[in-house]
């Protein structure tokens, strides 16, 4: 279908555009609002509304007013508050620009806030996944404060001292191994294996070891 068939088809047509304070910079969150909104709409509506860059377009045929009328309604409602929608994971890799493992350590040591846990179930499984969300304001203060580089450096540190104190554990193990190797070579023999020893014939001679 030309393009300007496509247009001419989609004569109910309404855009928003998305606020800094809702996508923080990000098209994965972006795309994540998206999805959002989609699951919000009836089935039959959800592929109406797209996004292109932070344009939310919803379009519909002529003659589907009630369906547009309706999803509008929801969208609108949905837009309201949208800036306050929970980060997922994916999104905040994206926006502080960090690694899937960066984001797991600096949750579990308590740097990385969790706004709580969200369950879904994957699409066309019966298996369900839950996972840490994140106050989107949180977020947005470890972006505008440049953490993720502070904490790079206090990471980097760690390892460094972790990997100095494991070598030195590692010297001092071989040390007292090789202490111990020394002291079993330098050990006395025992006293019955030393014909020598002062006074030892006449000990014999007296017959006190029969």
């Amino acid at each position: 279908m030309a393009k300007n068939e496509t247009t001419a088809a989609f004569r109910l047509i309404q855009t928003w555009v998305l606020p800094p304070s809702a996508t923080l910079g990000s098209s994965v969150r972006a795309k994540g609002i998206l999805l959002e909104l989609r699951a919000r709409l009836p089935f039959a509506s959800r592929k109406s509304i797209d996004i292109t860059g932070k344009d939310l377009t919803l379009s519909m045929p002529e003659g589907s007013e009630d369906e547009f009328c309706a999803a509008r309604t929801i969208i609108l409602n949905s837009l309201q508050n949208i800036d306050s929608l929970p980060v997922i994971p994916r999104e905040i890799e994206d926006i502080l620009t960090i690694s899937t493992a960066e984001r797991r350590r600096w949750l579990e040591d308590g740097r990385l806030p969790s706004a709580g846990t969200r369950t879904v179930r994957l699409r066309g499984r019966a298996r369900q996944i839950t996972f840490h969300v994140f106050e989107p304001r949180v977020v947005e203060d470890l972006l505008n404060q440049s953490i993720v580089d502070e904490w790079r450096e206090e990471d980097a540190a760690a390892k460094f001292e972790n990997r100095r104190r494991a070598a030195y554990q590692a010297k001092l193990m071989r040390t007292l191994k090789k202490a111990g190797k020394s002291t079993v070579k330098s050990s006395p023999k025992p006293d019955d294996a030393s014909p020598n020893l002062a006074g030892w014939d006449e000990f014999k001679r007296d017959g006190l070891l029969r």
